[in-house]
């Protein structure tokens, strides 16, 4: 029965949720064929005008974050968001809306692509552009019928504690990306809310109850702000004055954005060892660890490699690259 909750609640909000779409939908490219050299997972549903309002937090910088648990150009900032969050997140209040990549394969019948096996490949070519690693084999084996669920136990995490529902994200999208789980399926949802220390019962509560008009609200909001795609980040200050990075881009650009509405933001400095790195983050890409630790791409797998076979660090291997975690 737990198996079939979260497939069975998907079948109910796409009748809902998705319903809500107009009918061009069924005309609209699949946004799961994310654009690699744009950096960008478009949304199935026509955006708005751009006239929604963000409020300001109390810390100098708001971000306001629109992603997707299955968003493979959001997993392709990871490395970025990870590192202005250790230079500047004294001055960030970062807060995370779920946008609803994938309301259902049935509202897709061109462009290319009509079913999930048409997106392994392409997550393949993704993983390797973006350098983060993805098993697009995940669509052959145990496909996702659509990304609402798991959004929606992103909205009850938030209920239960902001800070663990954000590693319950990164949770969640190491085991669709990395271990080809199908995370609309409860017990990968319940596995990943006791690996961050959420309490599984009030989750799957919540997902069931106020949850879902919590994820309702996000998709309002991201069509009021004229959000195309994933990822986009608003960076807004006290005054409303506001900035915005669409897709993947580098760090400069995402740095840029907080200089620009604060110009005295001074860096910190972190520590860069990896005994520093994993207790902030207790996973780590190849990528990430060269990112935060300023150590070129090579080198810091290398480095990685030493600390595995030395017995400091454990790795998850898949055929697009690999995964460090503390022992």
């Amino acid at each position: 029965m737990k198996k079939l909750f979260i497939s069975i609640t998907c079948s109910l909000l796409v009748s809902t949720l998705a319903g809500q779409t107009s009918s061009n939908n069924t005309m609209q490219k699949n946004p799961l064929l994310c654009d690699p050299q744009e950096g960008i997972c478009l949304t199935p549903e026509i955006a708005g005008n751009g006239s929604g309002h963000i409020e300001t937090a109390v810390k100098p910088i708001k971000i306001v974050y629109f992603t997707d648990p299955i968003c493979s150009s959001c997993w392709g900032i990871e490395p970025q968001l990870r590192k202005l969050k250790l230079e500047y997140g004294v001055y960030l209040d970062i807060e995370y809306r779920m946008g609803g990549l994938l309301p259902s394969w049935d509202v897709y019948n061109s462009g290319g692509i009509s079913q999930p096996s048409d997106v392994a490949h392409h997550w393949d070519e993704v993983s390797l552009h973006y350098d983060m690693p993805i098993d697009g084999d995940v669509w052959l084996e145990d496909p996702l019928p659509s990304s609402y669920p798991p959004s929606i136990a992103f909205k009850a995490a938030q209920m239960q504690d902001p800070a663990k529902a954000i590693q319950f994200l990164r949770r969640l999208r190491e085991l669709v990306f990395l271990q080809k789980k199908n995370i609309t399926k409860w017990e990968h949802v319940q596995e990943a809310a006791e690996a961050t220390g959420l309490d599984p019962v009030r989750l799957k509560t919540d997902f069931e109850g106020e949850a879902r008009n919590l994820f309702q609200e996000d998709l309002d909001l991201a069509r009021q702000l004229g959000v195309r795609g994933f990822p986009t980040l608003f960076f807004v200050d006290s005054a409303g004055r506001q900035e915005k990075v669409y897709g993947v881009k580098p760090y400069e650009n995402f740095e840029q954005a907080v200089l620009t509405l604060h110009e005295k933001a001074a860096k910190k400095m972190y520590d860069r060892s990896w005994e520093g790195l994993f207790a902030h983050y207790p996973t780590l890409t190849a990528k990430e660890f060269s990112v935060l630790s300023g150590i070129p791409r090579r080198e810091a797998e290398a480095r990685l490699q030493e600390l595995t076979e030395a017995k400091k660090l454990r790795v998850i291997d898949t055929k697009n690259g690999r995964l460090w975690l503390v022992l």
